[in-house]
């Protein structure tokens, strides 16, 4: 027998350690952090009186707040643990229509005075908010103000000396970086978990201000406003959404970066209202077929699909094609990248964006206004006579006059009337659209679209901007080879 295989398997292992450091690195120990930091981090109950009951269906993204829990038989053993972790009102049961409920979330202690940040919806409509501490002191607490875009509230509770967080930086985290969460999952409060940054920079629908934090630390309902830790014990983002297809956690958090929060913490102490820059547009990813049809090497950029009327994009003569590069110095990779930089924009700056126009790289100068509260655009489009269908599947008309006050185009543009399989069909386009641009050319009349049309070689991608429902949108076309 030789002599290696009499070594035991004890002195292997050891040698397989000593081979690879990745076995023998230790993980991280967050006992420290815990407690210095969870004193600061607080619960948050809410009265308020319920909305009326609808069937709806689970929305993709979910906020982690405490959802009502399932009515139980009388004398069941599970019921007086609900009772003991939820309290009386925890069953969910309404049997009165004008029953308050309770609601349950998480915030941390920002200053020594009782400023505490939390999430906008842990108190939506809450007609009483209760802060409690870990050492079992409650306050009721005074709502500063909120801000439903970026999902941040700021409370008050009246004491002094209380215990607080130390702010630290979301910018400086590092894509697969340690990060620890503390909270009330379920009522269960001052429960940590901890994961890696998973992503930064995620855009969430209908969260177009916010470039969020991704995380795999397993975030539930309850933990919402509730802070996330870097290994510093500074607080680096503050947890707001999850993904999920069953209303818990499945693998994927979503955190305010700190930066974002603080900032409209400051803005909620000094004036109550949160102030945004807006540039006025509708923009768009580009695609590879867009990039392709504009004469740029890779996808990349904001995509001006629209430029909104008596806006800073119209008064700095921003056109529909146009491509933002940069904004301020600072690369535009993706459209989504474009909104936090122009929202986090001081009102009045003057910014310069570099544009790709017509294959041209252009310099402008616009001054930032203030986003409005509200921006909503309805039209309808009506169809007419079917005409010919041309090379791209489409049968196209003119607008007339009730139209084009409908659909408020002053000028220019083709109604689709319908789109038959090929071209068009394949991009997307669809039956009472509104072709405004085609090949980077104005489309101003029936004449030149046909002539547009013509002029298009089979095999090129050329872009078309189309109006549809009171939003525009670019779309790629690709004839076909012979």
């Amino acid at each position: 027998m030789r002599p290696f295989a009499r070594r035991s398997p004890v002195l292997l292992l050891l040698g397989l350690l000593i081979a690879n450091p990745l076995f023998g690195r230790e993980l991280p120990d967050f006992t420290r952090l815990v407690a210095e930091n969870g004193p600061a981090v607080v619960n948050i109950s809410t009265k308020q009186a319920p909305p009326p009951q609808t069937s709806h269906r689970l929305p993709q993204f979910s906020i982690p707040s405490i959802p009502s829990l399932p009515a139980l038989p009388e004398g069941s053993p599970l019921e007086e643990l609900f009772r003991h972790f939820f309290g009386e009102e925890g069953g969910g049961m309404l049997p009165e229509e004008n029953q308050q409920s309770r609601s349950l979330g998480s915030g941390f202690l920002v200053s020594a005075d009782g400023y505490v940040l939390t999430n906008s919806h842990v108190v939506e409509g809450a007609a009483e908010i209760i802060v409690r501490t870990s050492d079992r002191r409650e306050f009721v607490a005074k709502l500063i103000g909120t801000d439903k875009r970026s999902d941040i509230a700021l409370l008050k509770v009246e004491a002094t000396g209380l215990p607080t967080v130390r702010i630290g930086s979301g910018k400086e985290l590092a894509v697969g970086e340690w990060v620890l969460a503390i909270g009330s999952p379920f009522g269960f409060e001052s429960s940590a978990t901890a994961g890696i940054v998973s992503a930064k920079g995620r855009s969430l629908p209908s969260e177009n201000y916010v470039p969020f934090i991704q995380t795999d630390v397993a975030i539930n309902p309850g933990n919402s406003g509730g802070p996330l830790f870097n290994l510093d014990g500074q607080v680096v983002g503050v947890n707001s959404q999850i993904y999920s297809r069953t209303g818990g956690f499945m693998g994927l958090s979503f955190a305010i970066p700190i930066e974002v929060a603080m900032d409209v913490v400051e803005q909620l102490k000094t004036t109550g209202r949160v102030s945004r820059g807006w540039l006025g547009v509708l923009i768009q990813d580009v695609t590879r077929e867009l990039a392709e049809s504009f004469g740029m090497p890779q996808p990349s950029g904001a995509l001006v699909a629209q430029v909104l009327p008596d806006s800073p994009a119209a008064a700095a003569k921003l056109e529909p094609g146009d491509v933002i590069l940069s904004f301020n110095g600072r690369e535009v990779p993706t459209s989504s990248s474009l909104p936090p930089l122009v929202g986090a924009t001081p009102v009045g700056e003057r910014v310069r964006l570099d544009v790709l126009r017509r294959g041209q790289r252009l310099e402008l100068t616009i001054k930032i206004d203030e986003l409005p509260d509200e921006e909503q655009v309805a039209s309808s489009a009506d169809s007419f006579d079917k005409p010919t269908v041309n090379r791209l599947g489409l049968a196209v008309s003119e607008l007339n006059t009730e139209l084009r006050e409908q659909l408020e185009i002053e000028q220019g543009g083709v109604l689709v009337e319908s789109v038959d399989p090929g071209p068009a069909d394949t991009a997307g386009l669809s039956a009472g659209d509104v072709i405004l641009m085609l090949d980077n050319q104005p489309v101003n009349s029936l004449a030149d679209f046909e002539r547009i049309v013509a002029a298009i070689e089979p095999g090129r991608a050329a872009a078309v901007l189309v109006q549809r429902g009171g939003s525009r949108m670019f779309y790629a076309l690709k004839l076909p080879q012979p």
